[in-house]
C-alpha cells in the first residue's frame, strides 16, 4: 500500500508534503506532485499537511480519484527508482492522464 496524490494537486504544486517526508519519495512532475509507491514507507506524514487535501492513503481515494493511483505508479514506469526525489529537481514530465486534464483552477 501507499498514499496517493489527487486531482487537487494538479496545477497547485504545494510541496508542503514535500519538506514533510522524512525518505524523500515524492517527485515533482510538471503539473503535480506524485509518491513513489516503492520509496513510501507509508508514515502519513505528507497527508495532514497537504493544505488542498490532495494526499489519500490508497485505500482511501475518493471513488472519483482512483485513476490517479494509476497516474501515481505508472508515473515511475521509465524513472524506475532513484532512491530520493531532491536530486532529481523538477521531472519535465507527467503521467499522460494529467498531462490531458484542462488546467485546473486555482482558488
Amino acid at each position: 500500500m501507499t498514499y496517493v496524490v489527487a486531482q487537487p494537486c494538479v496545477d497547485v504544486k504545494d510541496r508542503a508534503c514535500v519538506d514533510e517526508c522524512p525518505v524523500d519519495c515524492i517527485y515533482e512532475g510538471n503539473r503535480m506532485l506524485y509518491i513513489h509507491p516503492d520509496e513510501c514507507v507509508d508514515c502519513g506524514a505528507c497527508e495532514p499537511v497537504c493544505p488542498v487535501e490532495a494526499i489519500y492513503y490508497e485505500d482511501d481515494t475518493p471513488e472519483e480519484w482512483k485513476e490517479y493511483y494509476t497516474a501515481n505508479v505508472n508515473f515511475f514506469d521509465d524513472l524506475g527508482s532513484p532512491g530520493g526525489a531532491a536530486k532529481m529537481g523538477v521531472i519535465e514530465a507527467d503521467h499522460p492522464f494529467i498531462a490531458a486534464l484542462p488546467p485546473q483552477n486555482q482558488e
